[in-house]
């Protein structure tokens, strides 16, 4: 039986490539540096997801990776900008106030408010996380956010999960279902620990042979029959 659920944010709950999208533009128009379309968007993105998937390899700190994507950014789209730090900055407040959900994420946990508990758990800056999860309404449902800012690790080691359960207090880990999009951080990260694993793929791309996943859903709805599931078994 399912008693807690941890909920990924970015590209679970939330549409993080669309508020991706208007950060990244609306912060282009704030300091001047001209236009910013799709393929300009598009290729940012890629590099951007690069940098997050060297921090779950433990290749570079979040220190590191905040100001270093931009000035990887800059220099590919030669754009002659050094304030780095003050893009970013700029950057996680437009992402935390951009809200787009995902299949009606508001009303699948409210769904579950009395039936589990509820966290998120989230790689995002705590800037832009905690405007996110407080403007989106979603925080006043959880029972917490685990933040790695705050929790000293990042998804998918073992140490950001064993101070995850640490906090929920006392747990099996097969009565803890992580809900997320991510193969590298949530999938991985969940299996490493011990978890019940739920992988959010939308696309239906093919199931990983080196990690265990539970169940394999399209529809945030689904995590419905997940929890009849295991309630059955």
């Amino acid at each position: 039986m399912i008693r807690v659920i941890l909920w990924d944010v970015d590209n679970t709950l939330l549409d993080f490539i669309a508020a991706e999208r208007q950060a990244l533009q609306h912060c282009f128009a704030r300091f001047g540096l001209g236009p910013c379309d799709e393929d300009r968007v598009k290729r940012y993105s890629a590099l951007n997801a690069s940098f997050w998937r060297r921090l779950e390899k433990g290749e570079i700190s979040k220190q590191e990776l905040l100001p270093g994507r931009f000035q990887a950014f800059f220099e590919a789209e030669g754009i002659p900008f050094t304030a780095y730090l003050d893009f970013n900055e700029a950057y996680q407040r437009e992402l935390g106030d951009t809200i787009v959900f995902l299949d009606d994420s508001y009303a699948v946990i409210r769904s579950f408010q009395g039936k589990a508990r509820q966290y998120a758990v989230t790689n995002g800056t705590l800037v832009a996380q905690s405007r996110k999860l407080e403007k989106s309404g979603i925080g006043a449902m959880l029972d917490g956010a685990f933040i790695s800012e705050q929790m000293g690790a990042e998804k998918p080691s073992p140490a950001y999960f064993d101070k995850v359960l640490q906090a929920i207090g006392p747990c099996a880990r097969e009565e803890v279902l992580i809900v997320g999009d991510s193969l590298t951080s949530d999938m991985r990260g969940g299996s490493w620990a011990g978890l019940r694993c739920c992988w959010y793929n939308p696309q239906g791309a093919p199931l990983p042979e080196d990690m265990t996943i539970h169940y394999d859903i399209r529809h945030l709805s689904q995590v419905a029959e997940v929890l009849q599931q295991e309630e059955a078994r």
